[in-house]
């Protein structure tokens, strides 16, 4: 079984992230009151670094699985493996994460097979139980335990949503992208290019945002914006490292890149 887990370090440096609104706060109250946590919004807006900043700052280790259509409930739950001659049970991240008190975070999690959704549920009410068939084991999750998921509504179709029954099951939290002070803040902070040549950039993230919807299926992520900032820190002209961070990631239309092209040109000048 390929393990896609990264498991973070109880008691190291936080990762930063800027509030946007109130989900540090709501964090911290889901985790005390052992409540699962959605986290809904577009790809690049922070989720993941959110989660592992709030796993850093209350000091629990963090399992994260990066969903795909081959993932299966066993993936998450472990499996028996040949190890020198023996057949040993191996733990699954989701395993780990509940005989660890960890936080178990599952990213885009839609894209899982359905089977994975059952195995979440008993872990998502009052029981707060693993049961693993293949060993005989029903695993109760201690205090520390915490189920986060996320997934982008806007790819979303019917052949790939959560059930009703499923996001009723958590405490949802809706991302967006920050306000342009704030996300010229988050650029600056991660890639060391000063504001007075990030805010232009941020202004066309904006202006490529609004494309979203027409010739855009996601418009520019405040991980994007990042990469540019990074890239033109670094000595790369600005126009090259736009169209090789803000430009080429959206689309593979040639006729789209040159109206995103006259967008950059109109937006910087």
């Amino acid at each position: 079984m390929e393990d896609s887990s990264r498991q973070g370090t109880a008691g190291g440096a936080v990762p930063f992230y800027a509030p946007t609104g109130n989900e540090v706060a709501l964090f911290e109250h889901a985790h005390r009151n052992r409540l699962p946590l959605l986290l809904k919004g577009p790809t690049g807006c922070g989720k993941t670094r959110f989660v592992a900043h709030m796993a850093a700052r209350l000091g629990r280790p963090l399992h994260t699985v990066s969903c795909h259509d081959d993932l299966t409930a066993a993936d998450l739950t472990g499996r028996y493996l040949l190890k020198g001659g023996d057949t040993v049970w191996t733990d699954g991240p989701l395993t780990r994460s509940v005989r660890e008190g960890a936080i178990c975070y599952l990213d885009e999690v839609v894209e899982a097979r359905k089977d994975v959704t059952v195995v979440l549920h008993p872990l998502t009410d009052d029981r707060r139980l693993l049961p693993l068939e293949r060993t005989g084991e029903l695993l109760e999750a201690p205090a520390a335990f915490m189920l986060v998921v996320s997934y982008n509504p806007g790819y979303q179709n019917i052949l790939k949503s959560l059930k009703p029954s499923t996001r009723q099951r958590f405490v949802a939290i809706e991302f967006g992208f920050p306000k342009p002070d704030a996300e010229t803040g988050i650029v600056v902070q991660e890639s060391g290019l000063p504001a007075d040549r990030v805010a232009p950039l941020v202004q066309l993230g904006n202006a490529l945002r609004a494309l979203k919807g027409q010739d855009l299926e996601e418009g520019v992520s405040t991980r994007l914006l990042v990469y540019c900032a990074s890239l033109i820190r670094d000595g790369m002209p600005r126009d090259e490292a736009i169209l090789a961070s803000m430009i080429e990631p959206l689309t593979d239309d040639p006729e789209v890149k040159k109206a995103l092209l006259r967008v950059a040109e109109l937006t910087l000048g």
